[in-house]
């Protein structure tokens, strides 16, 4: 089992909840952090003094509050120690359970598991742990679909960018500016109908509400 655990949520009662699931799991040493710098400069100084973490366990959403942060959210957080420390493990813990959102952690920064808060959280984050210390992915059953190669997950980056764009409402000679503005391509008002068509037949929408509707029931959004 691990031997060392960062957990960082900005919430105490949260870290105290995880802090008791990983003392059950007899895991020696663990730290707490309620703000993203905080948790990023304790990964660092483990490192520098030879004693580092093995995994950290974070949310995703923290709250803005007096104090300054370079960091502000747990996917950026994640992102960053990726970056300087692949080889760490990560399980995010999280209200968030948009397919799209988990499908990115999961293929993109290559975290260990993805756990959604609620009711059995704290039981399937136990799971996770032991999961993650075989190197074996956990998802929540909520969000297991995330990584299935169904037709309605068939779809890139910038079909996501569009149907945001359409869930607030602008046109498609907005969208188009947007676009442009953004250095995003393909950015014309043709292009965007073409996309739009395709993603009309993808979802079976009939209109635009309605294909703003299923993405965002299915997740994707």
């Amino acid at each position: 089992m691990f031997k060392k655990v960062l957990i960082s949520d900005d919430l105490g009662s949260v870290n105290q909840g995880v802090h008791t699931v990983l003392k059950a799991l007899n895991i020696a040493k663990i730290d707490m952090a309620q703000y993203c710098d905080d948790a990023y400069l304790k990964v660092h100084s483990a490192y520098k003094s030879k004693q580092p973490y093995e995994l950290l366990i974070t949310d995703l959403s923290y709250i803005a509050d007096h104090r300054t942060q370079k960091i502000t959210s747990g996917e950026e957080l994640v992102e960053e120690l990726k970056k300087d420390f692949p080889g760490l493990s990560i399980i995010v813990y999280s209200v968030e359970d948009r397919l799209q959102k988990v499908r990115h952690l999961v293929l993109n920064n290559h975290i260990s598991g993805y756990v959604c808060k609620g009711r059995r959280g704290l039981i399937e984050l136990s799971e996770a742990v032991n999961s993650a210390f075989k190197n074996t992915l956990y998802l929540s059953p909520q969000v297991a679909q995330a990584l299935q190669s169904s037709h309605n997950l068939e779809i890139d980056d910038y079909d996501i960018h569009l149907l945001k764009e359409l869930a607030l409402g602008y046109s498609k000679e907005q969208i188009s500016k947007h676009l442009k503005q953004n250095n995003v391509s393909p950015n014309s008002i043709s292009s965007i109908e073409k996309r739009q068509n395709k993603l009309f037949i993808h979802f079976k929408a009939n209109n635009a509400t309605h294909l703003v509707a299923i993405t965002k029931d299915l997740g994707l959004i």
